[in-house]
Formats: C-alpha cells, sequence, structure tokens
C-alpha cells in the first residue's frame, strides 16, 4: 500500500491507469492526511468493527481505516478506479473492494455475505463511512435509513449546506424535511469543516464531515412512518405557506375542514409554518391525520 494524500500522487495515478475526474459521479479526492485523521477519529473504530465504505476513490481513507478496523467492505460505482484501488490498498489490510451502485446495494445482504454472517441483518452491528457527492447524499441516507440496516453510526462527508439542513433546529433556514427524517433515525452531530482546498480536483464549495448515531429506536413514534413522512413532505411543498394552505393543496386527500381539526386537535397555530414544528409536533400531527381519517 501507498498513501495518495498529495495532488502530485493522484495526478500520477490518473495519468497511469487513465482515469478522469467524472463530473457526473462528483468525484474530488481528498488528499489530506490531517482531515483524514480526524475523520478516522470521528468513527471511533476498534478491530472489532466491520466498516462499509461508500466511494473509496482512489483508496486514501481506505487504507487508514483498515489499519484501524478488522475488515473494510468498500463500495465503489465507478469500474475505471478498481485496478487503481487493488494497486493502492494491496497489502493495506482486509480490504474487499465491491463494485456497484449504492443506491441499489442491500447492505445488510453485503455484510452478511462477506463477513460469513457475523455482520448484518440479525447479527453484528456494522459502521458505515462516505465521502457523498451533492446529487446522491438525500437519496442514499434514505436508503440507509428507511430500509433500517444494522448500522450503529455513519460518518458522512456531505456539502456544507448539507450538513447543516441535517442537523438544523426548527425555525432555521436550514430546517427541513431532509432535517426531520435524519432527526427521526439518528442523532446528528457536525464534527468539523473541511475547506475545498484538500481535494483534488477542487470543488466549488467546502464540506463538512457528521457524525449520524443511529438511534435504537426513532426519535418520537407514530402511527404510520408512510402517513407520518408524506405530512412532512406536504409541510414543506412550499415553505412560504401555512401550514393550512400547505396541507390543503397536498396529495394527503382530506379537505381543509379535516386539516384544520387535526391542526386544532394537536394544538397547532394554522397560520404557523412547516419549518417551525418540532419532530414531536408533527408526530401529534400525524396521529391525528389518522384518527380522522379512519
Amino acid at each position: 500500500m501507498f498513501e495518495v494524500i498529495s495532488p502530485a500522487v493522484v495526478r500520477s495515478i490518473m495519468q497511469r491507469f487513465g482515469i478522469s475526474c467524472r463530473k457526473s459521479l462528483g468525484q474530488n479526492f481528498l488528499v489530506d492526511s490531517n482531515i483524514i485523521n480526524k475523520i478516522i477519529a470521528g468513527a471511533e473504530l476498534t478491530d472489532a468493527d466491520l466498516v462499509v465504505e461508500i466511494g473509496p476513490g482512489l483508496g486514501a481513507l481506505t487504507g487508514r481505516i483498515a489499519a484501524r478496523a478488522g475488515k473494510v467492505l468498500a463500495v465503489e460505482v465507478d469500474r475505471g478506479l478498481l485496478p487503481a484501488l487493488a494497486e493502492v490498498l494491496e497489502g493495506a489490510g482486509d480490504i474487499e473492494v465491491v463494485q456497484g451502485d449504492a443506491l441499489k446495494i442491500d447492505f445488510d445482504m453485503l455484510a452478511w455475505e462477506k463477513t460469513g454472517g457475523k455482520f448484518g441483518r440479525g447479527a453484528g452491528k456494522y459502521k458505515l463511512m462516505a465521502n457523498l457527492p451533492y446529487y446522491i447524499t438525500s437519496p442514499l441516507l434514505m436508503h440507509l435509513l428507511l430500509n433500517r440496516f444494522n448500522i450503529s453510526l455513519i460518518i458522512v462527508m456531505v456539502q456544507l449546506e448539507v450538513a447543516a439542513r441535517l442537523a438544523a433546529l426548527p425555525g432555521t433556514r436550514a430546517y427541513g424535511a431532509l432535517s426531520l427524517a435524519v432527526q427521526y433515525f439518528t442523532e446528528p452531530k457536525i464534527l468539523f469543516r473541511v475547506p475545498r482546498t484538500v481535494f483534488f480536483p477542487q470543488p466549488d464549495v467546502d464540506s463538512a464531515v457528521v457524525r449520524l448515531a443511529v438511534r435504537p429506536e426513532p426519535a418520537v413514534q407514530v402511527p404510520s412512518e408512510e402517513e407520518f413522512f408524506k405530512i412532512i413532505r406536504a409541510s414543506f411543498g412550499q415553505r412560504r405557506k401555512t401550514l393550512i394552505n400547505s396541507l390543503t393543496g397536498s396529495n394527503l386527500g382530506v379537505d381543509k375542514e379535516t386539516c384544520l381539526r387535526a391542526l386544532k386537535l394537536s394544538g397547532i397555530d394554522p397560520a404557523r409554518r412547516g419549518e417551525t414544528l418540532s419532530l414531536a409536533e408533527f408526530a401529534v400531527l400525524a396521529g391525528n391525520f389518522m384518527e380522522l381519517k379512519g
């Protein structure tokens, strides 16, 4: 193994293997050793851990993970990177590179198959680490959380504005449907900011590393998660609208009178906007909607 922690080394590998960064995949390779060390520290790895890494790129983080964890499953969608990864990670530890689309993978099944049943659903919990491009952040997080994969901790690097959304509080500009969904399943914490200058090629925006500790149980109890998230999406459909107008004009299948009754039963002013409601308030509202709809 050799470390890919400078633009010159990255450029050399790319030239040798005929690799070009694909904007469609948001490929920007991390080349700063200090940032890598901080990411590893945030994951609190031990030799008992299985780590699934999504998007290993050229393996700069992968090798460091393997030095601390028991086993690493590195999931890479770009086949063109596989030969370079094989060379960079040779002798780095117990690492298995898996080619595939993270949005389509059953991670519990992958963990189970690659560890002989030691990890995955019904077995041990594992950790997940990823550097996520903007276009995939929301769908991938929802894939991981809604499928309730047996993950204990998620460490993700995302665009700075997305990190703010994941940890946002009610009443703030960043607070939205993604904030609520992530906070329903996890306890998010922004660990540190990552400047754009530590990537090659350099992206247009800064990033941040976020720690998502998966909750043993959701933050609030709801009668139907499907209805719960449907109400949340409807409430944020048009942020400038009041709740009563957002809910009435949505696909909830209820009239204005029913919406008003549900809001009154929940103790929520119809003139409020969705971004002012907490998880607990949305849970109460969802329960009353379900009762009124029968």
